[in-house]
């Protein structure tokens, strides 16, 4: 166990970006209540996730992460789950074609309902209200009622967490991910995009593969690789009590767990090195997640990555960069060769997303071809630092909406209200996703054929 760390020590640390509750012995009731539920995940699964990471981080399998802004009560069933996983499989199947390595999936799901705020209230007209901070905190509805922060909201959470895994579970493993079912993955409302047409050539070379592999004696029947998939979950760690209530400590090795889900990240506005959130992240075994904004210095990486990583693990630590499409060359550079430099054992992921946020229409969005040229940038400068770009984190829906303008079907400012469902943040559809996931793929070939270049030349 980390030295001098407790499940609770955060809690002797300044905490940012947390709810103040009216109720204090209501809240702590329901973290009460939440310490004697069932775990949500288990510690050999998280261990399982550590052990794909570590192959990550050597360059042998790529990392797609991605899901919701934030989860909904609303929004919860089968179908949304159903779909959001249906494009997942599409990505990871093109990402893994492209690649000729294994994808690790990792969903913002089950679990991501935390959000920060740039500000902790919001003003409409002559009102203002408490800032929305996810449905585990309180209501989206501006109202005064709607905004208090109720505690009782973290037990909705975790049920809705726990039915959300157990249906992702039996879509895993119970045949849903069969690759011979690779045709039927996609939507409907996708079926006529360019990016369609694309998947189903490259569906039809699946399919061929397939057929070979049966003739000579492996099929989906006799081999579980290829009719089940592993997928694990994800969420910021922002609600620290919540967090805390759901740690566990293993039965096997006695170590502490974060059994609210697989993985769990750190915020960019809570990884200061002496707060709350770094604090309960540096005691649990989790893989842990670090964004990296344009504020994040090479010396101030270092000290995080001592405090979260201190045995250097390969697996263990994820740096999430999410700098914006035109700042990836001024700030990505320094960050990896100081990380390189002190021989620190992490894998670098993209956010394409969070840098890229602008205005239009009285909504946010996201330009798609500022979020695809920060992916270029960043494979441009792994490529030119001759490091590993090792995966992106994206958030992204299953629905039909229109969140993030461009894309082949050229979402302009004009479509943004028709289908401007998000609780927070906007969403790629699954349109944009999958042309995210091409240009992922072909970034992975053109690695994989210059490292061959290299090999052959040497």
């Amino acid at each position: 166990m980390a030295q001098n760390w407790s499940k609770s020590s955060w809690r002797n640390k300044p905490a940012l970006q947390m709810p103040d509750y009216a109720d204090k012995e209501a809240l702590a009731a329901v973290e009460a209540r939440l310490a004697s539920f069932p775990p949500l995940v288990f510690a050999g699964e998280a261990r399982d996730l550590r052990q794909e990471l570590a192959r990550v981080a050597s360059g042998d399998a790529f990392l797609l992460q991605g899901g919701d802004c934030a989860e909904s009560f609303a929004e919860h069933g089968a179908d949304n789950i159903r779909d959001f996983f249906r494009v997942f499989l599409q990505m990871a199947v093109v990402m893994t074609f492209g690649a000729s390595k294994p994808v690790v999936k990792v969903g913002r799901i089950a679990g991501q309902f935390a959000k920060p705020r740039s500000s902790n209230t919001e003003t409409q007209g002559d009102v203002t209200l408490p800032s929305y901070r996810g449905d585990v905190v309180n209501e989206i509805a501006f109202t005064p009622e709607a905004r208090i922060p109720n505690p009782e909201r973290q037990i909705n959470a975790y049920r809705q967490s726990a039915a959300t895994l157990n249906l992702l579970r039996a879509f895993a493993q119970g045949g849903y991910a069969n690759l011979n079912h690779v045709h039927e993955w996609t939507l409907d409302f996708v079926r006529n995009s360019p990016q369609a047409e694309k998947y189903a050539e490259l569906s039809d070379r699946i399919t061929e593969t397939l057929d070979f592999m049966k003739a000579v004696g492996m099929d989906p029947q006799n081999n579980s690789k290829l009719r089940e998939t592993d997928f694990y979950t994800s969420h910021e760690a922002l609600l620290l009590g919540y967090e805390e209530a759901l740690t566990r400590e293993d039965s096997i090795t006695g170590e502490p767990y974060a059994t609210s889900g697989h993985m769990i990240w750190i915020g960019d506005r809570t990884r200061q090195p002496d707060h709350a959130h770094v604090e309960y992240c540096r005691g649990v075994k989790n893989p842990i997640g670090l964004k990296c904004g344009p504020s994040t210095t090479p010396e101030g990486l270092l000290e995080l990555i001592d405090i979260l990583s201190p045995a250097n693990e390969p697996g263990r630590l994820t740096l999430i960069a999410r700098f914006g499409h035109d700042k990836v060359e001024e700030h990505l550079p320094q960050l990896i060769r100081a990380v390189e430099r002190e021989g620190r054992n992490v894998i670098w992921s993209c956010d394409p997303m969070h840098g890229n946020t602008i205005s239009a229409g009285g909504y946010k969005t996201r330009p798609f071809e500022r979020v695809m040229s920060e992916v270029d940038r960043f494979f441009d400068v792994h490529q030119a630092e001759g490091t590993i770009a090792g995966g992106v984190h994206v958030e992204m829906t299953g629905k039909d909406v229109t969140e993030c303008t461009g894309g082949a079907r050229a979402i302009s400012d004009d479509d943004l209200a028709s289908r401007y469902h998000t609780h927070c943040d906007p969403r790629l559809n699954a349109d944009q996703s999958l042309e995210l996931a091409f240009l992922v793929s072909d970034r992975l070939k053109r690695t994989k054929n210059g490292l061959h270049a290299q090999e052959q030349a040497a």
